[in-house]
């Protein structure tokens, strides 16, 4: 596992030269107003998101990378059971890449992801959280009917909302 830290910065390009400068390493994956790195030492997923007009170096949301999806349901029981209110288990599309997550909000409201990446996935639509199921809570992924599109028309609202079903602390990532 490793931390993850994502920033909002106003200029990607400074950003990716400051940040590779003093990690010593490139960026991992460079899209249009978002980067990412997976830095080995310290163990460290960085990514930074272009956002105008954000306060620069604001955090836009924390994180932790797990190795499986088992981790992931596994987090989402001892947050649960802690006492935690989550989003649940959701197999998403976000920030260029195909994810099992959940998500908490801190009591300073710093949004925390527990995740892992299944996949790359490089659609440009990718920077927006798109929820293609919930899962239940032995971890089964289970269709999700407001977020499984039954036409076209629903197909473009679920993509033009990005708020699937119920509202949730998840933005993008």
């Amino acid at each position: 596992m490793r931390v993850q830290l994502a920033l909002n910065v106003p200029n990607l390009n400074d950003a990716i030269d400051f940040y590779s400068k003093m990690f010593g390493a490139a960026p991992y994956k460079v899209k249009p107003g978002y980067a990412n790195w997976s830095i080995d030492e310290p163990p460290l997923k960085l990514v930074v998101f272009e956002k105008e007009g954000a306060q620069a170096g604001s955090i836009n949301h924390l994180g932790v990378e797990t190795e499986s999806a088992d981790d992931v349901v596994a987090a989402e029981a001892r947050l649960s059971a802690a006492g935690l209110e989550t989003t649940g288990i959701d197999d998403t599309i976000c920030c260029f890449a195909e994810k099992v997550e959940t998500w908490v909000h801190a009591p300073e409201g710093n949004r925390w992801e527990w995740y892992v990446k299944q996949a790359d996935h490089d659609d440009d639509s990718a920077m927006e959280n798109v929820i293609l199921r919930h899962r239940d809570g032995a971890g089964a992924a289970e269709a999700n009917s407001c977020c499984a599109p039954t036409s076209e028309a629903d197909e473009v609202a679920v993509e033009a909302t990005n708020a699937c079903c119920a509202p949730s602390p998840k933005q993008c990532c």
